[in-house]
């Protein structure tokens, strides 16, 4: 592993369910696995789902059988199952498990509006695809939002459906992948295409 960097140590666990969305977590878990970390996938039970772009995907183990302690992040991608029931609930509250046990969750999209519902953004800065979006809710956490393209708070990172890579950018910095001039340069070529990002990254054997 490059000196940039952090030491992988406990899995990653990426959660999968029916719907989710595909495109929001990618540059996060391929960046984690290409500077080592295991990312591990959590389904609601161990059959296989099938994302919104139509991936089938096998779980590598139940929800049920995740306890906080063996893990290092827990990522929750949009489904559209966040906004049609209760189905994803059990992730919101082992999400709630894992902030309780100072373990870091990230969640992006619908997973928000999942977290909401579930009293965890109410005493965090957080943002969303919208603030109505959540508002719809109902939940006590209005005055705690941000408009911002990804907010980490308390160990936990939000974003909306748009951010993908801003999304990614606070899960390296939180598990220290990448920090500062790095990991600014990282975002800056997968962002905005800027390729003077190359040098910089080069420099420091991050690409």
């Amino acid at each position: 592993m490059n000196a940039t960097t952090g030491r992988p140590g406990k899995p990653v666990h990426l959660a999968v369910y029916d719907t989710l969305a595909d495109w929001e977590t990618g540059h996060a878990t391929a960046q984690l696995a290409r500077t080592g970390h295991e990312i591990r996938t959590v389904g609601p039970a161990t059959a296989p789902v099938r994302s919104t772009g139509g991936l089938r995907i096998q779980p590598d183990l139940a929800l049920d059988d995740l306890r906080p302690e063996d893990s290092a992040l827990l990522i929750l991608p949009g489904a559209d199952l966040w906004d049609t029931g209760d189905s994803l609930a059990p992730f919101a509250r082992t999400a709630r498990a894992f902030l309780d046990a100072g373990v870091p969750v990230a969640a992006i999209c619908g997973a928000t509006a999942g977290l909401a519902r579930e009293g965890l953004l109410d005493d965090r800065d957080h943002t969303s695809a919208v603030s109505f979006y959540l508002a719809a809710t109902g939940y006590a956490g209005g005055g705690r939002y941000v408009e911002a393209d990804a907010v980490t708070d308390a160990g936990l990172v939000t974003a909306g459906p748009t951010e993908p890579v801003a999304f990614a950018r606070e899960i390296l910095r939180l598990l220290g992948v990448y920090e500062g001039e790095v990991l600014d340069a990282w975002y800056r070529l997968f962002h905005d295409s800027d390729t003077a990002a190359y040098a910089v990254l080069e420099k420091a054997g991050a690409l």
